[in-house]
């Protein structure tokens, strides 16, 4: 069902939050494919592994878990394939904020600021 806050934070919030999925469920990974094709980036299973454990994530914790948490999550989770370097050659411009916006999922608390989750 859609939260008619999340929505209008969505559609008049900051600009970092634009073009986000709002619930879960009309995502596949056709749409996230298709979007990082029109990015210039070419999904692979690893790729697509990062996605799936980042909505996993958000379907169990929903938007609590803040983003420096959810990086160190995923820094263990992927550790055994290069942890933070592995993360940052799949989704240059940050794990967090590029994985997340192809995974169709808002934005976690604390990725306000662009420095946060990029390699700039």
């Amino acid at each position: 069902m859609l939260d008619i806050n999340k929505w209008v934070a969505q559609e008049t919030g900051e600009p970092g939050m634009r073009g986000h999925l709002i619930e879960l469920d009309p995502w596949t990974e056709k749409q996230a494919i298709d979007m990082a094709r029109q990015d210039g980036l070419e999904l692979t299973d690893d790729h697509l592994g990062i996605i799936r454990y980042l909505r996993d994530c958000y379907a169990d914790h929903g938007g609590t878990v803040n983003a420096r948490m959810l990086m160190h999550s995923l820094e263990e989770e992927f550790a055994g394939l290069g942890g933070h370097k592995f993360l940052y050659n799949l989704f240059p411009l940050g794990p967090i904020a590029q994985a997340s916006r192809y995974a169709g999922l808002p934005m976690p608390p604390g990725t306000r600021d662009p420095s946060f989750g990029t390699t700039h």
